[in-house]
């Protein structure tokens, strides 16, 4: 297995949160569930465990309209995904190669 591969990240929920929230600066959690296809719960336990990993940064606000919650990844969290990204594109071309 690549060195790079992190069995944490490769999780396919926490996969998921931390490929949307790669190219923004803060998502509001809402989007994120919606996105995922997932349930406040669910998404809950899996950005606390990210958050737990130091991968993703949560931000509670509070205004006149409610509370609301924004996530986004830390430098941390972002050199991770770059990494197992890397990791499974060599996956997949060494793939390729074997067939060919």
């Amino acid at each position: 297995m690549d060195p790079e591969f992190d069995e944490f990240l490769h999780v396919p929920a926490r996969l998921s949160i931390v490929a949307l929230l790669a190219p923004a600066e803060w998502v509001e959690f809402g989007f994120v569930r919606d996105a995922v296809g997932t349930s406040d719960s669910a998404l809950s336990k899996q950005v606390t465990a990210l958050a737990d990993a130091e991968y993703v940064e949560v931000r509670k606000t509070k205004s006149r309209t409610g509370r609301h919650t924004h996530l986004r990844l830390t430098a941390r969290g972002r050199e991770a995904f770059r990494r197992h990204a890397s990791a499974l594109e060599r996956i997949v071309a060494a793939a390729h190669e074997a067939q060919e």
